[in-house]
């Protein structure tokens, strides 16, 4: 027997018609949501008088309160939000949640909690200043809480700008590069500023249909021409949550030196810490020595100590709030915004050599081959037998010890270098991904101006205590596994379908075989690196293979970390400047019982959303950071505009060429434009410009030579004009498609644009 039909939802009642009286048109408007007038008058079936009555009703109505307007037109209950609507994150409460405010509403219209999206792609992520668009509902306690749909990008709300003042206007220039318009300020807020300050401004309610936007002023941050006026920028662009409640400052200055209790004393090991030289927060310290077993002959016991915050920083405390808001610390190259107050990161956390500490250790025991074969955590007490830097550590190794060094050579250095080489056999059977990368480094002068840029040093000290943190970390994941105990991991998602078959392309033009289809694997990428280190396309190679790969994330779901090749893998050995490395801690005390102030069921709960509030909290600091090194680097270079360099061509777009200085590091563009004479299209396929008449061509990785034409120090951004002569034309490489274009172009023959249209006559008109 066939189903009945379901029945049909009934219809909308339509109000009855006529003026409504004050409780009826705020019932409707409560049930239809926002609507303008027209629409209201339209529901009622008013025309004429009945319209002039109904405006001159809402417009009382909105004076007494129990209207409020929605955009230029439109009105709603009082307090009411619509079910959908797009809105502006505007606030950040003491405990790190965020706040909404729909974009066209009137000052009646609420706050919106922004509660946290489950199954939410992490790049969505939003963060203070950004345009969402989210679904309003109403709870019982008649406060709303949104919740994301869709991240629409930078808010327009609030803009970090310079001023510009005129005898006519004050103006705000954005300091971000992407943005092209600027806001009039009103002479009232312009008399408070002077030309050059930086300030924050909203854009005014009444914003003009022409010209440029009139915005409100919300607060002066500073001057372009400060010297440490580059972080700053960054800072406020960003959203980087700064400073501590005062809570948590009195949290930390209320904390007290560890004493043995609960903890394994581990003062006679001769723990040292490695770090750069200008490093004041020391997280991790390492000791090795041989294996006594008669079992492991040539195997090497390597300890890896580090800072335990957690005894410190307690689960719900105003100190773990501000730390999960802040997710982790932002080096800038004048300033660190911490994640933990001073008198933590730098004083009682820190592994200062010859003070006694609290310290989450674990023992690792490694074979001759360099495979683990086992490990151990210990909550102990440790005292740094020496502070080193990266570079004393190298010189004392390589037979040019200092005073400091030369006591520790043979009884601390060497057995560390030995367990290295030893670890390096597993590393190099393991075959994790082996892309190279320069770094810049700019040196910051006591007057905080820039004194010079250069490129980080890679030295092996790094690589050795690089390789003895990957091993501790993964110690953490392991166990924590096999305690069953939630943890977040650190995973590095394979290279994707289309990226692979991009890369299969590309090395096809350089006549490299890469079997279309083949798995990604990470020692198929080191083989094709090292065949290409020494030939002409090696730079190139190495920055397409490194755009291959996809972002790391945070997790509580593990799907290996594909980079270091790896099954599992955690961030441990930084809790001073990353919170995934304090609940990874946490765990570990809850797994081993190792005290009552580990996992809590609360952080259990909420581990998705700190995965993803972290993961977003990391990509925010790398934004910033690496913007404020631009606007550094670009106010170095200032004062040599017109200036040549040598550099290589790092990007390739339709619209020019990403250009990076071999001295330097600094990154700057050449618009298509000033390239010639020539129409150069943007081949994907080669990653390259190439002439359309020619054929010349601009590859990516091509070493050039530039010149500077202008350097903007505010929004850190440089142009150069070409002097090198483009590569000569590829016969191997395939025609470039021109029928579009030419089709387009009146001049090449296609149709001509404009004109009358086809049946239209001609004539004077009557």
């Amino acid at each position: 027997m066939a189903k009945p039909p379901p029945p049909k939802p009934p219809k909308t009642q339509r109000p009855p018609p006529g003026l409504p009286d004050r409780d009826t048109l705020i019932k409707y408007l409560r049930t239809a949501g926002e609507q303008d007038k027209g629409d209201i008058a339209r529901a009622f079936g008013l025309k004429g008088e009945g319209r002039r009555a109904l405006r001159d009703m809402l417009r009382k109505l909105e004076d007494e309160g129990a209207l409020g307007k929605r955009g230029r037109k439109g009105f709603a209950e009082a307090g009411a939000l619509p079910p959908v609507g797009v809105a502006d994150v505007v606030e950040r409460d003491p405990d790190g949640d965020l706040y909404v405010r729909l974009v066209k509403a009137g000052e009646d219209a609420p706050l919106a909690r922004l509660a946290p999206a489950r199954g939410e792609a992490v790049i969505g992520a939003p963060g203070m200043g950004d345009r969402v668009l989210v679904h309003f509902d109403r709870l019982e306690t008649g406060e709303y809480e949104a919740r994301l749909i869709k991240k629409l990008g930078q808010s327009a709300h609030r803009i970090l700008g310079v001023i510009r003042k005129s005898n006519r206007e004050v103006r705000v220039e954005p300091v971000d590069r992407k943005s092209k318009e600027s806001l009039v300020l009103s002479f009232a807020d312009g008399e408070k500023l002077k030309d050059g300050d930086l300030v924050l401004a909203t854009v005014g309610a009444q914003a003009q249909r022409y010209g440029p936007k009139h915005g409100k002023l919300v607060e002066r941050v500073g001057r372009e021409d400060e010297p440490r006026a580059a972080s700053l920028i960054a800072i406020h662009s960003h959203g980087i949550p700064t400073g501590f409640s005062p809570e948590a400052e009195a949290e930390a200055e209320a904390a007290q030196p560890p004493t043995l209790q609960g903890r394994e004393d581990l003062r006679d090991l001769p723990f040292i810490t490695i770090d750069p030289a200008d490093a004041r927060d020391h997280d991790d310290a390492v000791f090795a020595h041989p294996d006594p077993e008669a079992k492991n002959v040539g195997g090497w016991i390597v300890w890896v100590a580090i800072a335990d915050v957690a005894a410190y920083v307690r689960p719900g405390t105003a100190l773990d709030i501000v730390a999960r808001d802040k997710s982790n610390s932002v080096y800038f190259p004048d300033r660190v915004e911490a994640m933990l107050p001073e008198v933590l990161s730098n004083g009682l956390c820190s592994l200062r050599e010859g003070e006694n500490r609290a310290t989450m250790a674990v023992r690792m025991v490694f074979n001759k081959d360099g495979r683990k074969v086992s490990h151990r955590f210990v909550r102990g007490l440790m005292r740094s037998a020496a502070k080193l830097s990266y570079e004393q550590a190298q010189m004392a190794i390589d037979g040019n010890p200092d005073d400091k060094t030369g006591t520790i050579v043979e009884g601390i250095l060497r057995p560390l270098w030995a367990a290295y080489h030893c670890m390096l056999k597993g590393r190099l059977s393991r075959s994790p991904l082996g892309i190279e990368s320069d770094e810049r480094r700019v040196i910051i002068s006591a007057e905080g101006e820039v004194a010079s840029i250069t490129k980080r040093a890679s030295l092996e000290a790094h690589r050795l205590i690089e390789e003895m943190m990957v091993q501790a970390n993964v110690c953490a994941a392991e166990t924590l596994e096999q305690k069953k105990t939630p943890l977040i991991y650190r995973i590095h998602d394979t290279p994707s379908p289309e990226k692979m078959m991009a890369l299969t392309d590309f090395l096809a033009t350089l006549e490299i075989p890469w079997a279309k289809g083949e798995a990604p694997r990470t020692d198929r990428f080191n083989k094709l690196l090292v065949e290409t280190r020494e030939g002409p396309h090696a730079d190139i190679v190495n920055e397409v293979v490194l755009r291959t790969q996809m972002q790391a994330q945070y997790n509580p779901d593990n799907i290996g970390h594909f980079g270091l090749n790896l099954q599992r893998y955690a961030h441990f050995t930084s809790p001073i400047r990353r919170y995934a490395d304090l609940v990874v801690h946490r765990g570990l005390i809850r797994a081993l019982g190792l005290g009552t102030d580990g996992l809590t069921d609360q952080d259990v709960k909420q581990m998705k959303d700190t995965a993803e509030r972290i993961t977003f909290a990391e990509r925010r600091a790398m934004a910033a950071e690496r913007d404020a090194t631009d606007r550094y680097v670009a106010a170095f270079l200032a004062d040599q505009v017109g200036s040549d360099f040598h550099g290589r061509i790092t990007g390739v777009t339709r619209f020019g060429l990403f250009i990076r200085l071999t001295d330097t590091g600094a990154d700057g563009l050449i618009p298509v434009s000033s390239l010639g004479d020539e129409f150069f299209v943007h081949d994907d396929r080669t990653h390259a410009l190439v002439g359309e008449r020619t054929g010349a061509r601009w590859p990516l990785g091509m070493p050039v030579e530039v010149r500077l034409r202008e350097a903007t120090p505010v929004t850190g951004g440089l142009l150069f004009s070409m002097l090198s002569e483009p590569m000569p034309a590829d016969p191997n490489a395939p025609r470039l498609r021109l029928g579009i274009r030419r089709k387009m172009d009146p001049g090449r023959g296609g149709p001509k644009r404009g004109g009358t249209p086809k049946g239209v006559r001609k004539g004077k008109r009557r």
